[in-house]
């Protein structure tokens, strides 16, 4: 595991792809190689439990609640982990630009940092956090859900309700995950 040491590890893709769930095997991974681990979801994540990370699938395992970088900054200069894990990344409040920042602070310290997000919103926008960790990331993995129109790969999580404000937190009551074919066919934009 020695290999991680002051790497970015990214997960992402769209919403039941199982970002969560192999961000959550990787911790579990660098807790058995005996790292000191602390993982940290945004406080606006209301879904499940507060103080835990769970996976659609209900597995879950224990995080703080943040607001923002800055908090996961001042938590980990107390706690001293050596791998820091960031469920629903895109959800954290501040600016993209501070996020970066202090995610690059992290690294230059030797820190294992692992990252989970949604790539993109119900609109098939990047998200910006996401979108500017990609590139410098050392390991990138997108996941696909399956889309439930046609069984194919997954492209982005589909907002069941006209509801347009951009982040509303939710599960499959809400979201659908669909290729971009179908995307574009329940959009209107695209004809048979």
């Amino acid at each position: 595991m020695h290999q991680y040491k002051g790497k970015l590890i990214v997960h992402t893709g769209s919403m039941f792809s199982g970002k969560t769930s192999s961000l959550e095997k990787d911790v579990k991974r660098f807790n058995i190689a005996k790292y000191k681990t602390v993982a940290f979801k945004p406080a606006v994540d209301s879904r499940y439990k507060r103080n835990e990370i769970v996976t659609h699938d209900l597995t879950s395992m224990s995080a703080i609640l943040v607001n923002d970088i800055d908090e996961i900054i001042e938590y980990a200069d107390e706690l001293k982990p050596d791998v820091i894990a960031i469920d629903e990344v895109q959800f954290l409040g501040g600016s993209v630009n501070r996020t970066i920042e202090g995610i690059n602070g992290f690294l230059e310290r030797d820190l294992t940092v692992v990252v989970a997000g949604l790539d993109m919103d119900f609109t098939g926008r990047p998200f910006e956090v996401v979108k500017e960790l990609m590139p410098i990331a050392d390991y990138l993995y997108k996941h696909h859900a399956v889309c439930v129109k046609c069984g194919t790969d997954a492209w982005v999580s589909n907002r069941k309700s006209k509801d347009q404000e951009r982040i509303k937190i939710g599960a499959s009551d809400e979201y659908e995950p669909l290729c971009r074919k179908c995307f574009l066919k329940e959009k209107g934009n695209v004809i048979d």
